[in-house]
């Protein structure tokens, strides 16, 4: 029964929109039920949100990987990019404050 319940949250419902909350309350509904002991109620929350957590940085890490590829394919110039160039402009605007070694 443990395994089916595991089995349903992680593929069915997607283990990382479950907050902790949701998952204690279905441990202690189960637990209620007479479906698991207390023990297993609360092996099963720690075992869950774990999974819980590695799937959200699975997720997230997915997530930046696509925006990244995205700005990428867009061609947008990075911070870094636009710095450098703000440092061009005012070099060639001042001269002098280059040093006198062009004179």
């Amino acid at each position: 029964m443990i395994d089916l319940v595991k089995k349903v949250l992680l593929t069915g419902v997607g283990v990382a929109a479950l907050s902790k909350e949701k998952i204690e309350e279905l441990a202690k509904d189960l637990a209620d039920k007479g479906k698991m002991t207390e023990k297993e109620g609360k092996a099963l929350v720690d075992q869950l949100m774990q999974s819980s957590d590695e799937a959200r940085q699975a997720l997230q890490k997915q997530v930046e990987a696509k925006v990244q590829t995205v700005l990428e394919k867009m061609d947008l110039a990075k911070k870094s990019d636009l710095d450098a160039l703000k440092l061009e402009i005012e070099t060639l605007k001042n001269p002098e404050e280059k040093g006198d070694s062009e004179v």
